[in-house]
Formats: structure tokens, sequence, C-alpha cells
């Protein structure tokens, strides 16, 4: 899909960019296309999100169908489904991080690894498929320590909650 495609499928779904367009030039450059890509990706998911909202009994059946036209337009192709799989849980993973944060509430540092730790298992589960043993074995190591950043994180949230007690320090155990 080019820049200019991208850009005429936003402007159709009135998602065009926050940018002024006094200041965008008149076609959209290359250099753009990601950034404009991202920008119809959320369009397209706040679509979605919008459409599917699973608030009353049944819904699930509107997340499905969506899933329907998600499959049509991949086709038969396990590797590229996770491909597409892992680049939107890396996504998710940034978007649940706050890149912006110094340090995590518990809470998303526990959903954080959640994500990573489903990024690290289709990941070992491909080098697997493809006999790439030392690339599973990175993987299934990435995906262990993710599992147990989720425990911890969802420790240090009990702890700050109180409903577990927190590290024993020096001197007190």
């Amino acid at each position: 899909m080019s820049t200019e495609q991208i850009h005429a499928a936003l402007a159709a779904l009135a998602a065009e960019s926050e940018s002024d367009p006094k200041k965008r030039p008149e076609r959209p450059r290359e250099e753009e296309r990601l950034q404009l890509l991202g920008s119809l990706l959320a369009k397209t998911e706040l679509e979605i999100t919008a459409a599917t909202r699973l608030t009353e009994e049944g819904e699930i059946e509107d997340v499905l169908e969506t899933l329907l036209g998600w499959w049509e337009q991949l086709g038969r192709n396990p590797d590229l489904a996770v491909n597409v799989l892992t680049n939107r849980l890396q996504r998710t993973a940034v978007q649940v991080s706050e890149p912006e944060a110094e340090e995590l509430p518990p809470g998303r540092e526990a959903a954080f690894a959640a994500v990573m730790t489903a990024v690290y298992a289709l990941g070992a589960q491909l080098h697997a498929d493809r006999g790439d043993e030392e690339g599973t074995r990175r993987a299934l190591s990435g995906a262990e320590e993710a599992l147990i950043d989720i425990l911890q994180g969802m420790h240090d949230l009990r702890v700050a909650i109180g409903d577990a007690a927190g590290p024993v320090s020096e001197g007190n155990g």
C-alpha cells in the first residue's frame, strides 16, 4: 500500500492526521508511511472496538465476525499469522508500558510481562518449527523471565493493597 493510498484511506475514514494541514505537504511523504499506517490501524481498531463492546450477552459473536474478516485477508499462511500477531503484541506491550514513565505500577508491569510472554512463546514455537534450537532456547528463556515478572508484578500489587507481606529486609527476618 502506497503512502498516497494510506492517506486516501484515512481521508475516507475521516481520520486524517492531526498535523496542521498548512504545514503538511500537498502529498504525503514516503517517510510518513509507517506513521500513517499506524493512524489507519488506530482508526480501524477504534471502529472495531466501538462495534464490538463486550457489555452484553452474545456480543462475542461480533468479535468473532471481525476475526472472520481478518482471516479472509490473511489467507491460510500460519507464518504470516504469527508475524502479524507478534507485531500486534509488541505494539500492545509498548502501549501498556507507558514509555514516558520512569517506573511502571505493578499491575501494568505484570500486564507488560504477560504480553511479552506471549511474544516469546510464539517466537519459541516459530523457531522450533524451523528447527532452530538455539533460537527456541533464547525465546523460551525470555518467556520464562517474563513469567517471573508477571508473578512479581502480581505479588507487588497484592503488597500495595495489603493482601500480602512485602519483602523481608535484613534484620527483620
